[in-house]
């Protein structure tokens, strides 16, 4: 920059004459030289930022974007749009790993008695333990698949149960639930909802749920909007955690996995609908909620 090159070079050479010679004006360079201040403390700025976002960035091992980036920033007290945050991180080469497609497991092609669908799409809890919702996705190992349940309480959005196995099968999504409930202990009337497949249709699952009054609830036929909130949670998985793995063997799946959703997701990673809290805060801001109102 021209007057950039005056500045450097004013104790040398008398600051008219690099004037003429750069052809700009005295004035122009004196007002230059008088917002250098603000250009400093902006300068100051942007990288106080950049190096924010990085540190995001990096904390997330590089699976966040711009926009969950600019979530995080917020939630930190920065005054910043997402366009701001994607420009900065074009600048400094910040990337975040991309996404990747899987297909559904669901196998809902039977003749087994399907559930009413009570929510239809009004994923509000106003509680803890009142609607969980369930879905089964698979992880590639080198030894073969691995099938994981999960179970994701909709108040908080935590994983509250999860099972994996080599197959998938009733047995599964039983696992799942009886961990939950012992973790849990939820009351009467949980509404528990799933996709139509045979595993959550299965007598034996059915009877389970009736047994523990239990109100079962099932997704529309090819609907996964029905179960977004699990399907989220799935796809967070996957990015973050999954396709940037090459497992040996389902135990070494297992160990990541369990890492992830127990520490990660649970207890570290903010959440932008929950007001940038974590679900465990979440659960521990009711409790203290619930105390405070019956003392």
């Amino acid at each position: 920059m021209k007057f950039q090159a005056i500045d450097d070079n004013r104790g040398d050479y008398p600051v008219d004459a690099m004037c003429e010679l750069f052809d700009v004006s005295k004035s122009g360079y004196y007002e230059w030289r008088s917002r250098a201040g603000r250009r400093d403390q902006a300068e100051i700025e942007e990288q106080k930022l950049a190096r924010t976002i990085e540190a995001i960035h990096m904390g997330s091992k590089k699976k966040y974007g711009s926009p969950r980036i600019a979530d995080r920033l917020t939630g930190l007290g920065y005054d910043v749009s997402l366009s701001t945050v994607a420009r900065r991180m074009k600048k400094h080469g910040i990337r975040s790993k991309l996404a990747r497609k899987f297909k559904a497991t669901t196998e809902s092609d039977h003749k087994l008695p399907v559930a009413p669908n009570y929510l239809m799409q009004d994923f509000t809890a106003y509680s803890p333990d009142q609607i969980w919702m369930s879905d089964i996705t698979y992880v590639a190992t080198r030894e073969g698949w691995l099938y994981i349940c999960g179970i994701i309480d909709l108040y908080s959005r935590k994983i509250v149960g999860w099972t994996a196995s080599s197959r998938m099968t009733k047995d599964l999504v039983a696992s799942a639930y009886l961990k939950a409930r012992r973790e849990r202990v939820p009351g009467p009337h949980l509404i528990y909802h799933s996709d139509r497949g045979s595993q959550y249709a299965a007598k034996s699952f059915r009877a389970l749920l009736r047994r523990d009054c239990v109100i079962q609830s099932m997704s529309r036929r090819a609907c996964c909007w029905d179960s977004a909130p699990i399907e989220s949670f799935w796809g967070r998985l996957k990015t973050e955690c999954v396709y940037w793995e090459d497992f040996a063997t389902r135990q070494d799946a297992l160990q990541v996995i369990h890492e992830w959703i127990e520490h990660d997701y649970n207890t570290v990673r903010a959440h932008s609908s929950l007001n940038f809290s974590t679900p465990t805060e979440v659960e521990e801001q009711f409790a203290l909620a619930s105390r405070a109102s019956s003392e």
